[in-house]
């Protein structure tokens, strides 16, 4: 395996788990003999039941101990160390844990067991560090970004990277939450960036939010903009047009980095994608009340909904509505679930797939429109019912499980279904990327060897199983058109 695919392997194959800890109540003192006499860095500081609730560093002793001036022998190490733990699961990957370094501006995370229980640490030196292609050094270059410029480079070479994994073993879940990662990363720091000039009050009074694919972390290589505003209703007349003046710059500097603007322009810069907090319930209840193709197409999109920069209360006020919304409206969700069994599956009367006859895509197939949006939609849709409103395809297929809306034989059916066709979805996109060709979600089923043209037969057939269970779930036969 090459290199770069060891930063998708599980971390519990690299962290050190000889933990060295220290008693909260110890003094600063006897700590920092421990970690000379221990040749460690870092010490695991527990209460009195062994419980971790912190670390104490190198740069804890030198911050605040030294710099702060404090008596060693007499602070003790709850007053230095650094809480809480962040940690990863064994079972996450090494990428997992350079982004929660990045993001948490940190150079150690924990590794717990599946009980959530400490077992290991693993630090910055731990990890080989990869000198050309590799994850880490694009978190870092997003990190140490100085312009839009510089974000723009590390956006275009986000696309050589996933390249470059794909063609050496990466499988599809892990790329999906790199390219998801790091376009957050990239959003984040962008934001931090224009705060430092004009819009450094930015977010006290408002949340940007991503919506989409993007909102549910499942990204590929074709993705534009869908975002949107919330403004806090106390939000006077000027932080308003400093808020709309913000949105502008925002969205131009993300087309800028070479983001695309999203066709239908659900776009924080655009008005209709900018309103108050108790503007978007009244628009919300609008769309509800009137269960047009376009209402249908908006309530969907803020169903995936997800808070990036800003106030996140004001994210959860709005998402409490909304699911308030749907619990209320089993109509307006029906009609959301008609929707999505419009999509039929691309088969013949005799199980051929069907492609495109006609056009520019002539003989290949849409993976979206074939299957990848039933999946998506009609779970969102399943799991919004039952009460559950964010997370990704997956999560929300565990909810409906462990609710017994969904059996684990349906669940495993249609979760490998939805892997497949983005599997083929993003193989197709990076063939086409590194041939210099137009990215799009199409791909000739006549270039697939005999067992993968079977197994997208076989997913096909589970997307048209799916939505005759989603048919029949929300009773559709009853509804009239």
């Amino acid at each position: 395996m090459a290199d770069e695919a060891t930063f998708f392997l599980p971390v519990k194959d690299y962290c050190r788990r000889n933990l060295i800890t220290c008693n909260t109540n110890d003094t600063v003192k006897v700590a920092a003999e421990t970690m000379r006499t221990r040749s460690v860095s870092s010490l695991i500081a527990c209460d009195e039941k062994k419980q971790p609730i912190g670390i104490l560093t190198d740069r804890d002793l030198r911050n605040k101990v030294v710099a702060g001036g404090l008596i060693p022998v007499q602070s003790k190490v709850s007053e230095v160390m650094t809480t809480p733990v962040i940690s990863v699961s064994e079972d996450d990957t090494l990428f997992e844990v350079l982004y929660r370094m990045s993001s948490n501006r940190i150079h150690r995370v924990g590794i717990v067991d599946a009980d959530n229980v400490l077992v290991g640490l693993i630090n910055e030196s731990d990890i080989i560090r990869l000198q050309n292609r590799s994850p880490q050094r694009l978190l870092q270059s997003v990190d140490e970004a100085q312009s839009i410029a510089d974000l723009k480079k590390v956006y275009r070479e986000n696309e050589q990277l996933v390249i470059f994994l794909s063609r050496n073993g990466v499988g599809t879940n892990d790329l999906v939450k790199m390219i998801s990662l790091l376009n957050d990363q990239i959003a984040v720091k962008l934001i931090g960036l224009l705060k430092q000039g004009r819009f450094q009050e930015m977010g006290t009074k408002s949340t940007f939010m991503v919506l989409g694919s993007e909102g549910r972390q499942e990204q590929t290589l074709k993705t534009d903009q869908d975002n949107a505003m919330i403004i806090a209703d106390a939000a006077s007349d000027s932080e308003i047009a400093d808020i709309e003046a913000f949105s502008t710059v925002l969205i131009d500097a993300l087309i800028e980095i070479g983001v695309p603007e999203c066709p239908g322009g659900i776009m924080a810069k655009n008005a209709f994608w900018r309103r108050s907090l108790s503007d978007w319930k009244t628009t919300i209840s609008g769309w509800v009340g009137t269960p047009s193709g376009e209402n249908i197409l908006n309530f969907s999109m803020f169903s995936d909904m997800r808070a990036l920069c800003g106030d996140c209360s004001l994210e959860q006020q709005l998402k409490q509505y909304v699911l308030q919304v749907a619990e209320e409206n089993s109509l307006f969700l029906a009609r959301m679930a008609q929707n999505v069994c419009r999509f039929s599956p691309a088969l013949g009367m005799f199980g051929q797939i069907k492609t495109e006859s006609s056009g520019t895509h002539l003989g290949s197939l849409d993976l979206k429109k074939a299957g990848i949006f039933a999946l998506t939609e009609g779970v969102k849709i399943m799991a919004l019912k039952a009460g559950m409103l964010g997370g990704n395809t997956h999560d929300r297929l565990t909810f409906l499980q462990s609710k017994d809306i969904l059996s684990r034989g349906q669940v495993s059916d249609f979760e490998a279904s939805y892997n497949l066709l983005t599997f083929l979805r993003l193989r197709g996109q990076v063939d086409s990327a590194a041939a210099g060709h137009e990215i799009s979600n199409y791909i000739s089923p006549g270039s697939l060897d005999r067992v993968e043209k079977g197994r997208l037969k076989l997913a096909l057939e589970v997307v048209k199983s799916f939505q005759g269970m989603l048919s029949q779930h929300f009773q559709l036969n009853m509804l009239r058109n």
